[in-house]
């Protein structure tokens, strides 16, 4: 099962390493992960996706608190949550292919956000199996280059999944 765990951190140099090496010397893998700014300066937010089960998501969470700058762990995956993934790809797309790919990226809600002479660079986001799926129908025009993000996920409804004004 995939399990998406929150990590509030104080935002110093080295907590990107540190939380990495919970994950290595422990012998797990991450299958995304994820770092951004919070609503508050000074604080930041890992979002890690990986494959495991709920006891050893437990024990994670538990290590990771012992780290000095870690504020909260929180596993979504016990609450109602929203997660998306963000990729682009860089497509062949010559005279001949054009209709067809731009009827596909309508189909799959996803948006052409570069053109060139013999490529496209298409813009998709949501659930992981979506990306892959929408990959899978690129293939074969020739994919060129991609990139994906890793997940970023919220809990769902008013309440947040932590108040970052009593963290600090």
């Amino acid at each position: 099962m995939q399990h998406i765990l929150v990590v509030l951190v104080e935002d110093k140099p080295g907590v990107a390493n540190r939380i990495s090496s919970i994950f290595r010397r422990r012998g797990f893998n991450i299958a995304s992960l994820t770092v951004s700014k919070t609503e508050k300066d000074g604080i930041s937010r890992f979002t890690i996706a990986m494959d495991s089960d709920k006891r050893d998501a437990e024990r994670l969470m538990a290590y990771l608190y012992k780290l000095v700058n870690v504020l909260r762990v929180d596993n979504l995956c016990e609450k109602p949550n929203v997660n998306r993934d963000m990729a682009l790809i860089k497509i062949k797309a010559g005279a001949t292919d054009r209709t067809e790919i731009m009827q596909l990226v309508e189909v799959f809600r996803a948006r052409v956000v570069d053109v060139a002479n013999e490529t496209l660079v298409i813009e998709i986001s949501g659930t992981q199996d979506k990306i892959d799926g929408f990959i899978e129908v690129l293939r074969p025009y020739g994919i060129i280059e991609m990139a994906a993000s890793g997940a970023v996920a919220l809990t769902r409804g008013p309440v947040p999944v932590y108040d970052i004004q009593q963290l600090v």
